[in-house]
């Protein structure tokens, strides 16, 4: 695999197929906004690995000696308390 080419996103837009050639046979796209790196088109492989890598799967979580309660539930909201209605 080579180097991560840079494609501006005008160029990105207008030359996808091309940008999507290069990715499967040079690895990851850089896609720039105004100079500054905002995206990458990888291959769906890299993909794969990197999104197994990124999450525990439940095996993991299950096996683990620590609590990870925080990732099994989504984060409640704080509840606000009415006061009753004066009469």
């Amino acid at each position: 695999m080579g180097s991560s080419k840079t494609w501006p996103v005008q160029d990105a837009k207008a030359r996808f197929s091309e940008m999507l050639v290069a990715c499967e046979r040079e690895g990851a796209q850089i896609v720039t906004k105004r100079g500054a790196a905002t995206a990458a088109l990888v291959p769906i492989e890299e993909w794969r690995r990197l999104s197994a890598r990124a999450a525990p799967s439940l095996k993991d979580l299950l096996l683990s000696d620590e609590a990870r309660i925080d990732e099994l539930a989504p984060p409640r909201e704080r509840l606000r308390h009415r006061r009753p209605p004066k009469f």
